[in-house]
């Protein structure tokens, strides 16, 4: 009986592999570095959740594209359900694209790997009338280094500037590789917003915009390598044609551009003349000792500030540091950094602050702290030296020094009351303890599990029923996909093509659960017509038609994030109100 069991699953899952197909389809399997392929991952029937892979060793170019396609001939049904993207492979060797996943009747599907051969860049023919040819002579991405040749330690700026064609309209840029400044020390400076002004370009007219600032301060000498930084972006290029209204008819391309690999030497700092206590310190600065007090008495604290402000390399400075007289107890000090780094270089203060408490009376000497720098004005060492500083102790008959906190560096409370209060009340504890076995706690937790039994059968018998409502739990779970991907729309926000699919699988979602329909009847007179005879208000049915219209076309034609919002609050609105009516 066991094998017979076991033998009509396998059956089953086997027909059931057998009718589903999810397959992944390439526009050919050799390709050129320079080149680009079409993947398609395609599933013979209404299927949902599709995860597509992560594509490693390519660049996504364009996509996702969904197509569904239904057809009923000679009373045969043929249904297919795809999902495009468009890739370019960023290495060469055989790559592979790994398998995308698709629900289909509560079973998770895979489709199978497929192998691509990367080959080296092929040429291309050059045709002035080509927009991909256009998109490359109207395109050009900079990077400008304000300092080739700088000094250890000496602040230079990495300006990436995009030149294009004003004509051309400049969509969805995304940065491709971002460049590893080895040997660098790097901060990112912040662009407010990106926005094109007029510049000039090889001698040329072109539109500009300042796309990223980057400030670098050397850390070795010697040559050192900048990696290009390389952005893939959607131009619309004029097609040289009108339209019936008279305006400029574009055509849509992409394009990868790359800023090009820098190399920057840089000087090692000059060895004649400098100090000894030089740390790496290159700008300009002040330096400064400052006690907070110079006259205290004993057992009471002060602090002493050591800081150095100005321009230069402050966060990558280490403070000087002295010796205290022992009769000092001396805490960690708190450092502290108030520097701004603009495109000009770091400027501001840093400070050690040291917390110091005498131990004993006297007067005791600070003796002076030197900090030395390289001037990048005068191209000399500099050395700046504080000025001695007395501290003056005065007796105090209720301090007792405590010596041992003096040698460890750390703080002790020293206790002058040795005894403590008696305490005036007691309290009694009982000599017998009693026994848990017999306790009402022992009876409590022994009959406790008999009581949940009765709970459990009714729970497993609502499960069952729940289990066994199939068209129940279908119109529950289309309900939770068109919430889900409503909220999947609202997070892409932005991000057109994502959003507008996630739209449209809400809506389909929507009338799957309200209507009780499969995707295959969803044609718009169908969806129309039952929406009527459900008694749901004529505008708000004209409504929703032309919402799934619009979430159909938006994907291919441009869209601010201003319209998306609408469209996502039309939905939300029209959605609420169907499930009134209905």
């Amino acid at each position: 009986m066991k094998k017979t069991v076991i033998f009509i699953v396998f059956f089953l899952t086997s027909l059931l592999q057998a009718q589903v197909k999810f397959e992944t389809k390439v526009s050919k399997n050799t390709v050129g570095l320079n080149e680009r392929i079409q993947v398609q991952f395609s599933v013979n029937e209404d299927a949902d959740n599709f995860q597509a892979p992560s594509f490693d060793g390519f660049t996504l170019v364009g996509g996702p594209f969904q197509s569904r396609n239904f057809s009923w001939i000679n009373g045969v049904k043929s249904f297919s359900l795809s999902y495009s993207y468009i890739l370019q492979p960023t290495q060469k060797g055989v790559l592979t694209i790994k398998p995308a996943t698709i629900e289909y009747d509560g079973n998770i599907l895979k489709s199978a790997p497929v192998k691509v051969t990367v080959t080296d860049a092929i040429p291309v023919p050059k045709d002035p009338n080509s927009p991909d040819y256009v998109a490359g002579e109207g395109v050009h991405l900079v990077a400008e280094i304000s300092n080739s040749n700088p000094y250890m330690n000496e602040p230079l700026t990495v300006v990436y500037k995009l030149y294009f064609d004003p004509r051309f309209i400049i969509r969805n840029v995304k940065e491709l590789k971002n460049p590893k400044y080895n040997g660098f020390w790097s901060q990112h400076i912040d662009i407010q917003k990106l926005e094109a002004v007029e510049a000039t370009y090889n001698g040329q007219d072109y539109a500009m915009v300042m796309w990223r600032k980057v400030i670098l301060y050397p850390l070795e000498a010697g040559n050192k390598p900048i990696e290009p930084l390389s952005i893939n972006l959607e131009i619309q290029v004029p097609s040289g044609r009108r339209n019936m209204f008279g305006q400029q008819s574009y055509q849509l391309t992409t394009k990868t551009v790359t800023a090009g690999s820098k190399t920057i030497n840089v000087k090692p700092l000059p060895e004649n003349g400098k100090p000894a206590d030089f740390k790496g310190a290159v700008g300009n600065f002040t330096f400064k000792v400052k006690p907070s007090k110079t006259k205290l008495k004993t057992g009471e604290s002060l602090d002493l500030e050591i800081a150095v402000s100005g321009n230069g390399n402050l966060k990558l400075l280490d403070l000087p540091k002295t010796e205290f007289p022992s009769a000092f107890e001396v805490f960690d000090p708190q450092h502290k950094e108030e520097v701004k780094t603009p495109l000009s270089g770091m400027n501001g203060k840093i400070s050690d602050t040291y917390t110091i408490v005498p131990q004993f009376k006297g007067k005791y000497t600070i003796q002076p702290i030197t900090f030395s720098y390289f001037d990048l004005g005068s191209k000399m060492y500099k050395t700046i030296t504080s000025e001695e500083i007395t501290i003056d102790v005065l007796d105090n008959p209720n301090f007792t020094a405590n010596t041992n906190a003096v040698a460890s560096n750390k703080k002790e409370v020293v206790k002058n009351n040795v005894f403590q209060f008696i305490k005036l009340n007691s309290k009694f504890e009982s000599v017998t303890k009693k026994d848990f076995l017999g306790s009402n706690l022992f009876y409590s937790l022994l009959f406790a599990p008999l009581l949940l039994i009765p709970i459990i059968i009714l729970a497993k018998k609502k499960k069952e029923a729940i289990d066994a409502d199939v068209f129940g739990n279908k119109i529950k779970r289309n309900n939770r996909l068109a919430k889900k991907f409503l909220a999947d729309a609202k997070k892409q926000m932005g991000n057109k093509v994502p959003f507008y699919m996630a739209m449209e699988k809400a809506l389909h979602n929507f009338l799957k659960a309200k209507l009780h329909i499969e995707t295959s009847e969803m044609s718009k007179e169908n969806i129309q017509e039952m929406l009527h005879d459900k008694q749901a208000n004529k505008n708000d049915v004209a409504q929703f038609m032309q919402l799934m219209n619009d979430c159909e076309f938006a994907r291919y034609t441009p869209s601010s994030d201003v319209a998306m919002q609408k469209d996502y609050d039309k939905a939300v609105e029209i959605i609420s109100e169907l499930s009134k009516q209905l």
